[in-house]
């Protein structure tokens, strides 16, 4: 009877090993990465196939905020996110306290001055109201945006994180109204103007390079980024992720596809 028990207790623990040695090998082998819907989610499914070369699978998981995907990467839900850039996740982890990394920039969305009023700046009335982003760091970048072509004057020591209260000269005296990033595109009636990221302004089925009164260019800082849990960065399948992101057929498909809308960053 003890003979029996043993080998039934050996068996046990070699399925259990197997099991787990399985269960790592797939982990190994798997990359569940949250993505925006646009540009995001197609130059990640323009690499599916060579990363399946690689021996890796690609979960594609959309997300159509600035919030989820960072806590659902910081509690295991996905091995990776690409939606943000690099001063907004160095926010969010700051302010939600999680320890997240980035592993490279792909490209960059350039932000844009849009209105269905005006056909530019020069022609904004005063008082005009302006929608912007509210998370700080999109909100900041926006006010930089208008800073750089005179439409408002910043405290120096603002820095990136500049808020209206930063705001030193009004000329115009523009009104800020302050929105979730992804609901911009749909007040464009009800404002005078709106500061679009990228990605939303082209699910609005607007183009950057001809739509926008004013357009960030190609040296801005705020390319997006792949980012992961830190300790996990240097790992063989993340390497291989971003080898294929940072392709030269990524880089002719954003540069033949977006218009202007997208830039390469790397």
């Amino acid at each position: 009877m003890k003979k029996f028990v043993l080998i039934a207790i050996a068996s046990i623990l070699i399925l259990t090993t197997l099991v787990g040695c399985n269960s790592k090998k797939s982990a190994d082998n798997v990359i569940k990465i949250g993505v925006s819907p646009k540009p995001h989610r197609e130059i990640v499914e323009l690499i599916v196939d060579d990363l399946k070369e690689e021996g890796i699978e690609l979960e594609i998981i959309e997300f159509d905020d600035y919030v989820k995907p960072n806590l659902a990467l910081a509690e295991n839900e996905l091995d990776a996110n690409f939606f943000q850039h690099k001063p907004y996740m160095n926010n969010f982890k700051e302010e939600n306290n999680i320890d997240i990394i980035s592993i490279g920039g792909v490209h960059v969305e350039p932000m844009g001055l849009y209105s269905v009023k005006y056909l530019s700046i020069e022609e904004l009335e005063d008082n005009s109201e302006i929608a912007i982003p509210n998370d700080p760091t999109n909100g900041g970048r926006a006010l930089l945006l208008l800073e750089k072509y005179g439409l408002i004057k910043l405290d120096p020591d603002a820095g990136i994180l500049a808020t209206e209260n930063d705001i030193i000269e009004n000329p115009k005296n523009l009104k800020f109204t302050p929105l979730e990033a992804a609901y911009l595109p749909r007040v464009l009636n009800e404002v005078d103007a709106a500061v679009i990221n990228g990605n939303y302004a082209l699910e609005a089925s607007l183009v950057p390079t001809e739509d926008a009164l004013i357009l960030e260019d190609k040296d801005s800082p705020y390319a997006n980024i792949v980012a992961v849990r830190t300790g996990e960065e240097n790992e063989e399948k993340f390497a291989k992720l971003m080898k294929a992101l940072q392709s030269d057929k990524v880089r002719k498909f954003i540069e033949e596809n977006y218009n202007g809308g997208v830039i390469p960053a790397f």
